[in-house]
């Protein structure tokens, strides 16, 4: 009888775990039971000796100090968890002695990447707490200055500099003005298309402050409605819209004790994307860009003797330049670190002070990010697509082109944040199938420990039914294209089974990528579940295969990718498992625009389209981006309306969602609106919902679960 008991109990455990338990859209989105953990509020410290980190002990978080050599342990206190449970912390910062820390709390978004907040001054020598305002008027980009004496910060469009020992504050300009004026910090579309908030910076002596100002007076104005009480609430913004005016954006510099602000003549010029000190001189690098973002200059200002500035170097593009954070400026004063797309893929290069340009890295593929340089070492640490556009690794290299090395040997998606003096780093390693792994190593890539495994989540996967996501690759219309597949529990290849194709597809953005995905895996899963094969794509214009590839849509965004989404349906309608006339494609925000198009020009292989928060009309957005890669209307009418879906509705024949929230501030509910009144007066029928109040993101309270189980429903009742 035991022993029949056992082998019934192994059966059942095995069953179990073979076939597991159906995952729910309330599990993922209202229980989050598949939320990994990371490592909370890392910093180096100084020395590259330390780091910080948040520490939660039974729901009282502290600031606690660790030994990157041993981490294990309690750690010192820094910030007891008597004070952060007084304040809420959302975020902290150290100024440069680490004898002061900055801390934050009631954060409140403004747009994707801007918020305010009421922050306070801790000393951690004589364990004082003070507000950085009396009033608790909450401020945003409070920063210490790099001699810890004092803060500067942005209240209503002006900066402000709060000295820390005698409680003085000074403000440094007067001119700001909601819709008018901003000092120190950025306009809308400066935030979102060039992902940048913070628009001053203290000079490494603390002496000066330099600062761009936007003058927004000539920018239209786009209202948001939003229905909270029994008269709706008006919030008017400025967003230009493609061929329409920009702020007049200028850089000054600005002495930390007040007086006059000096303008820095730049020449002709649309944007300043960046600006950025030395860190151990006044020499200040300050970026500027044509409005086709088809030439980029560099300027460098000189605050040694008398403020002197120069233009000393200019790369310029058939198509367009990206922006990024890969500045580097080195100790010696005289050169910088930048990556360039000028030989065809994304390379590292020594520019010089006097114009001369080197290559340092070279190949076939893309490097995607700076992680530092050990000047002392002379090695540079980056993270690149060497080993293919679905993946990520991390590499180190000489300042003179010698000595490459991988630091990550898993094949998967890796990144890094470095120590101060390039010690030590904490990586963080996933794969399609695996969450992510946070371990701390030395700066040759060996593993010295592990701080989060996220065993708890990969615990509670072992009990679901889940199969493998597969990379596959597609023909698409004229290149072959990276793909991922999720085929359903219990696959049969003899049987048909419908297709879900989720999709972006756009610019900036891969959904084919060894990582993890997350709550979107988790959904993918579900569906997988429930009878479908689910499937992503990137098509031409995509990511990390080089220049051509990515700008290959350049002046005619939405029709190669069209082509090739509707070459991977042809393609799959040929497969002996899948059945051809049951294909459904869904896609945000630019995948919206995707979905839309391939629901209308691809309309005889997509049974089914959801389209979230979609452009329908690029004349609707942003200047920035939209002119990135398709100029102004006026100069390329036919780019823009060849390849709005709107323009295209008369050929819509299956099962089309659109969904978007009113309080979109990025892809305007304007853009939904339009595809309605196209799709009525073409007589033709679809479904649609609309979130009041959210923004591109659609979620907050019970909204991603309402939203998803929308999604589920649609899905299951027509595709």
């Amino acid at each position: 009888m035991a022993s029949t008991r056992y082998l019934l109990l192994f059966l059942l455990t095995f069953s179990t775990f073979t076939w597991g338990q159906e995952i729910t859209v309330e599990k993922i989105w209202k229980k989050y039971e598949f939320f990994g953990s990371s490592v909370d509020g890392f910093r180096s410290m100084n020395d590259g000796n330390f780091f910080s980190k948040i520490t939660d002990d039974g729901g009282k978080e502290s600031i606690t100090k660790h030994s990157f050599s041993k981490p294990e342990g309690t750690g010192e206190v820094l910030i007891p968890s008597s004070i952060l449970s007084k304040l809420q912390m959302d975020d902290y910062a150290f100024n440069s002695d680490e004898t002061k820390a900055l801390i934050t709390t009631e954060t409140t978004p403004i747009y994707r990447h801007s918020y305010t907040a009421v922050f306070y001054m801790y000393d951690l020598k004589t364990k004082e707490l003070q507000a950085l305002d009396k009033l608790h008027q909450p401020q945003t980009l409070a920063e210490y200055s790099p001699d810890g004496t004092k803060v500067a910060y942005i209240f209503e469009n002006n900066i402000y500099v709060k000295d820390i020992a005698s409680g003085k504050v000074t403000q440094l300009t007067k001119e700001g003005m909601r819709n008018e004026v901003i000092n120190g910090t950025m306009d809308w579309v400066y935030e979102e298309e060039f992902s940048i908030t913070k628009g001053y910076a203290w000079s490494p002596d603390s002496k000066y402050i330099a600062f761009l100002r936007f003058v927004e007076c000539a920018v239209q104005e786009y209202t948001l409605t939003y229905y909270n009480d029994l008269y709706p609430d008006l919030y008017t913004f400025k967003y230009p819209k493609a061929g329409e005016a920009n702020s007049e954006v200028t850089a000054h510099i600005i002495s930390a004790k007040g007086g006059k602000a000096n303008k820095i003549e730049l020449g002709t010029y649309e944007y300043i994307p960046r600006m950025k000190w030395s860190g151990n001189s006044n020499q200040l690098i300050v970026q500027t860009m044509n409005r086709h973002q088809s030439e980029l200059k560099y300027h460098l200002v000189d605050l040694t003797s008398k403020m002197s500035v120069r233009s000393f170097y200019q790369e310029k593009s058939d198509t367009y330049i990206d922006i990024d954070d890969n500045l580097l400026i080195l100790k010696d004063g005289k050169s910088i670190l930048r990556t360039s797309e000028s030989n065809g893929y994304n390379h590292i290069y020594l520019l010089d002070f006097d114009g001369k340009s080197t290559q340092i890295t070279t190949g076939n593929w893309d490097v995607i990010e700076f992680l530092g340089i050990d000047e002392d070492a002379q090695m540079i640490y980056y993270t690149s697509a060497e080993k293919g556009a679905i993946h990520k690794g991390i590499y180190k290299i000489g300042l003179n082109g010698a000595g490459k090395t991988a630091l990550s040997s898993e094949t998967g998606s890796n990144d890094a944040e470095f120590s101060n003096g390039m010690k030590f780093f904490i990586k963080t390693f996933s794969n399609a199938n695996t969450p992510p792994v946070f371990s701390l190593c030395d700066n040759s890539g060996k593993e010295i420990s592990v701080l989060e495994s996220n065993s708890k989540l990969k615990e509670t996967l072992l009990t679901y039914k889940l199969t493998s996501k597969e990379f596959v690759t597609f023909k698409g219309h004229s290149e072959e294209l990276n793909g991922w597949m999720i085929k359903p529990p219990n696959f049969d290849p003899t049987k048909k089974y419908p297709v879900y194709i989720n999709i972006y597809g756009g610019p900036g953005h891969n959904t084919v990528s060894d990582s993890w995905d997350g709550s979107n895996y988790a959904y993918h899963q579900l569906l997988a579940q429930k009878g479908y094969i689910v499937v992503s794509v990137d098509p031409r214009g995509t990511m990390y295969r080089g220049a051509k590839f990515k700008k290959s849509t350049y002046l005619e965004l939405g029709k190669l990718e069209t082509e090739d989404f509707i070459a991977v349906a042809k393609e799959l309608q040929t497969y002996d498992y899948v059945a051809a006339d049951r294909i459904g494609i869904m896609g945000w925000s630019y995948g919206g625009f995707m979905t839309s198009l391939a629901m209308t020009k691809g309309s005889d292989y997509f049974k089914m389209g959801i389209a979230v928060a979609p452009v329908t009309n690029w004349r609707y957005y942003d200047n920035i981006y939209t002119e990135r890669f398709m100029r102004t209307p006026a100069e390329n009418a036919n780019g823009y309306d060849n390849n709005s879906p709107i323009n295209f509705v008369d050929q819509l024949k299956g099962k089309y969602l659109l969904i978007h929230g009113s309080g979109d501030d990025n892809v305007h509910y304007q853009n939904t609106m339009e595809m309605i009144n196209a799709l009525v007066n073409a007589n033709k029928q679809f479904d649609l919902f609309i979130y009041p109040n959210k923004n591109h993101g659609i979620y907050g309270g019970n909204t991603r679960n309402h939203l998803y189980n929308m999604m589920l429903n649609y899905t299951l009742e027509n595709l």
